[in-house]
């Protein structure tokens, strides 16, 4: 099947998902996010593919959800308190799929992983990474308990609370895999030989005995609070969306742009 914001390519049992909107970075949109969901549960249907890898076209893996153009005004008239949670929910659900997906999910990170971006890389099953590629936060306090969830269990509260409390603040693929957010780094120039070489690899196990494994490690952190605890993130971020200081800071993003609104904000004392 053709999409318009993804790429999804089959080559022997490796199936990937490529997020194709170089131009704005990848920037997660409604459109591709739609399109990514639909492509992660077509890899799940296709009998062809063992392993699944997700990657992003053109400078970056992603640089976070859209908080420009149509999708940042759809997110101006959030409605109520309760409909900003539903659609926030659904958004989790989303990413959620690729824990449940009957196969291993593999991300491949280069340029850019930025907030929500970081939240599709931490649920994938292995995460690898540029040694220069950028993670972290956005530059602006747009929201709460979305995104920290999921760092909370891949790199603990401390380091999790740094990053959120200190906007703006990128780590590198390096320091993401000695923190515990990714599997391994390695130079940029090798990292898609060596996320495909690791992709077949795992794909010589039979896929039955992949998805025994999958939900056997999944549980452990399932029986530890993990799922209740990223939903909750919708909660929290829809109760954050309703405070003044996030309104006022859409109001500059609207009357500013997103740069002028990173520039303000950076320069308030």
């Amino acid at each position: 099947m053709a999409y318009q914001h993804v790429l999804y390519e089959v080559e022997g049992k490796v199936g990937t998902i490529t997020l194709n909107r170089p131009e704005k970075l990848n920037a997660l949109s409604t459109g591709l996010m739609a399109d990514f969901d639909a492509a992660l549960q077509e890899a799940g249907r296709d009998q062809r593919v063992s392993v699944v890898r997700v990657k992003g076209a053109g400078r970056a893996f992603s640089a976070g959800y859209d908080i420009s153009g149509t999708d940042a005004e759809a997110r101006a008239e959030r409605g109520t308190i309760y409909e900003d949670r539903e659609r926030l929910h659904h958004n989790l659900e989303r990413w959620l799929a690729i824990w449940e997906l009957p196969k291993p999910v593999v991300a491949q990170v280069h340029g850019y992983c930025i907030a929500g971006a970081t939240q599709l890389a931490s649920l994938c099953d292995l995460t690898f990474v540029a040694a220069d590629a950028r993670l972290g936060m956005p530059s602006l306090p747009l929201g709460a308990g979305y995104v920290t969830t999921f760092w909370v269990w891949l790199v603990g509260i401390k380091r999790a609370k740094e990053l959120h409390y200190l906007l703006g603040q990128h780590i590198t693929g390096l320091e993401a895999a000695q923190m515990g957010f990714a599997n391994r780094a390695f130079p940029a120039e090798r990292l898609e030989e060596e996320v495909l070489a690791i992709c077949r690899r795992i794909a010589k196990i039979h896929p039955q005995l992949l998805r025994l494994e999958k939900l056997a490690t999944n549980r452990v952190l399932e029986i530890q609070g993990f799922r209740a605890a990223v939903l909750q993130g919708a909660e929290w971020d829809a109760i954050a969306h309703f405070t003044p200081a996030v309104q006022e800071m859409q109001g500059r993003i609207r009357e500013r742009g997103l740069r002028g609104a990173i520039e303000s904000w950076q320069k308030q004392g």
